[in-house]
């Protein structure tokens, strides 16, 4: 059974998809961009857009009963490798412990609304 993952606490979808599902125990984030849910404002910094991003995946889990801990998987998309250091730098706060995610980063030629970073993740219930 797929159940849809829907909180107000992260952006609504922009297109026919849910923020997340959850399958059995596993749960799938969609990709965050970095809007703010509250002003759907964007930064422009790319610190404060991964941060952004990164909330909104913890939102997503949180409306699952999931926290960053229970990730396993990440996918993170990023406009211009170029920010992959700072990119890492503030995603190295939101993962820390002795077993890390897994990781693929991919730079993409764009994304929507045109932000810098989004990221997805697989996360296991307990």
């Amino acid at each position: 059974m797929v159940t849809k993952i829907a909180t107000e606490k992260a952006p609504g979808a922009i297109g026919p998809y849910s923020q997340g599902v959850v399958a059995g125990n596993l749960v799938y984030t969609s990709g965050q961009i970095p809007v703010n849910p509250e002003t759907g404002a964007v930064e422009e910094c790319v610190k404060a857009q991964t941060k952004q991003s990164l909330e909104n995946v913890k939102a997503v889990l949180a409306e699952a009963g999931c926290t960053m801990e229970d990730v396993f998987k990440t996918t993170v998309f990023i406009k211009d490798m170029n920010d992959f250091a700072a990119i890492n730098e503030v995603y190295a706060t939101y993962f820390t412990g002795d077993v890390l995610p897994a990781r693929s980063c991919v730079e993409v030629a764009r994304l929507p609304k045109d932000v810098k970073v989004e990221i997805e993740v697989i996360a296991m219930k307990k």
